[in-house]
């Protein structure tokens, strides 16, 4: 009886190994580090004057001892100054923080805002989850992949853009949307998508926010709320109470 049910549990662990999938088919990048000309730790890196008053400015905030907590802000630091993320910048915020390397690597491959590879000017990130989904983000990705001529997890042969594939950016009732480096632009439609390219592309700068008109989340159309005098007291208790 104990045989077959070891040889039941090894069948069924077989069959659960089966569904698995590498990162590469989950994700446009790789969680390990693979050495390239342009990345690698012999490429040096070291932060700017006006980026290490910065960095000081930053680590001063968490109290004695706790330092290491600045590891986010001081990755996103050195992304802004070099565009993108190289190994040689996380061993330099490893040793600005008295942190193991590993430790560092671990927080900039956890995270999707740190791009560990050479980027676009404009990094493009499409949100693809159920509300921009239904709202047309599908659309949206044809249109970016068909102006720029590149795929997810590519760059424009220009330079100029890198495009992703992004789970929800917070941005639900103004689906569709997508993140150009800092800026959000919302409530978009085919059209708007290829003008805010266009506009990058000649160097403008696009208005971020919704492209609809709205202001910010307020509803598409009129209130459906709070859109008279509220009811006095009592209002819809059964009058035998």
């Amino acid at each position: 009886m104990l045989g077959t049910i070891r040889s039941l549990s090894r069948s069924l662990w077989r069959s659960a190994r089966s569904f698995q999938t590498s990162s590469c088919t989950q994700s446009d990048s790789l969680f390990v580090h693979r050495d390239s000309q342009e990345n690698n730790p012999d490429v040096p890196f070291e932060f700017s004057e006006a980026n290490k008053k910065r960095a000081e400015a930053i680590m001063a905030i968490y109290p004695e001892g706790h330092k290491r907590a600045a590891v986010i802000p001081l990755l996103d630091l050195a992304q802004r100054q070099h565009g993108w993320l190289p190994i040689s910048a996380m061993h330099k915020v490893a040793d600005i923080l008295d942190m193991p390397r590993m430790r560092v690597y671990e927080v900039a491959t956890f995270y999707t805002m740190f791009m560990r590879n050479p980027t676009g000017k404009y990094h493009v990130q499409v949100c693809t989850t159920t509300p921009c989904w239904l709202r047309g983000s599908d659309d949206i990705m044809c249109c970016i992949k068909n102006k720029l001529n590149i795929n997810v997890g590519e760059t424009s042969e220009d330079g100029l853009f890198t495009l992703s594939e992004v789970e929800c950016l917070g941005a639900c009732v103004n689906a569709p949307m997508v993140q150009i480096n800092d800026d959000y632009y919302e409530d978009l439609t085919v059209k708007d998508t290829a003008e805010i390219l266009d506009d990058l592309k000649a160097g403008k700068k696009p208005k971020a926010g919704p492209r609809s008109g709205r202001y910010a989340a307020e509803p598409a159309g009129k209130l459906t709320s709070l859109s008279g005098e509220p009811p006095g007291p009592g209002f819809g208790v059964r009058s035998d109470l």
